[in-house]
């Protein structure tokens, strides 16, 4: 199994919830980098919600939630192979028992450790081997919202954009010494 997720639309709670259940047996693994995964002795510390609420550079009002998964890994390794899948949904149904996760959230899994600066990551595609569940983990990114909505970036569309140069303002008559500037004259 590989399932790919595309990056325009990251993952919900509810589908990342959902591949978990298909798949409980297997030890639950975690790739953070091509070929690095979080250690087997891992810990998920604790589940977070976060409502997001912003104004984009369009001027528009955006709102959606974050389901946030956090790893830890331990000091000293405890484990020579990471919980199974169905001891993490143990812990989500704990979590779900008193913070009803939204099933449209977006999925991130926090992460660092000594070699790799915390940061939030996204799930972006799973793959299973006789015994182990991968979760494939791409870093999360930023995005232009209003160019996403093939709208230009900034107010309003004589505005251009945000990351366009200001029109320029014209240029200051020079006026020769000596002479004097009247009302209405357009010298200033």
């Amino acid at each position: 199994m590989n399932t790919m997720v595309n990056q325009t639309s990251p993952m919900t709670w509810q589908v990342f919830k959902s591949t978990l259940e298909a798949n409980p047996a297997l030890y639950l693994a975690f790739e953070y980098q091509q070929g690095q995964h979080v250690d087997a002795s891992f810990h998920i510390t604790e589940i977070k919600q976060a409502p997001i609420v912003s104004v984009d550079c369009g001027g528009q009002m955006n709102s959606w939630t974050e389901v946030i998964v956090q790893l830890w890994e331990p000091p000293v390794k405890e484990a020579k192979r990471s919980m199974t899948v169905s001891k993490a949904l143990k812990i989500v149904k704990l979590v779900e028992k008193s913070l009803p996760l939204n099933p449209l959230a977006v999925v991130k899994i926090e992460f660092g450790n000594s070699k790799f600066d915390t940061r939030q990551m996204y799930p972006s595609a799973f793959s299973a081997t006789s015994d182990d569940f991968i979760v494939h983990l791409v870093p999360d990114y930023t995005q232009c919202k209003a160019l996403n909505r093939n709208e230009a970036c900034g107010v309003t569309a004589s505005d251009s954009a945000c990351s366009t140069p200001a029109t320029e303002k014209p240029a200051l008559k020079i006026v020769a010494e000596g002479t004097t500037c009247k009302p209405g004259s357009g010298c200033c």
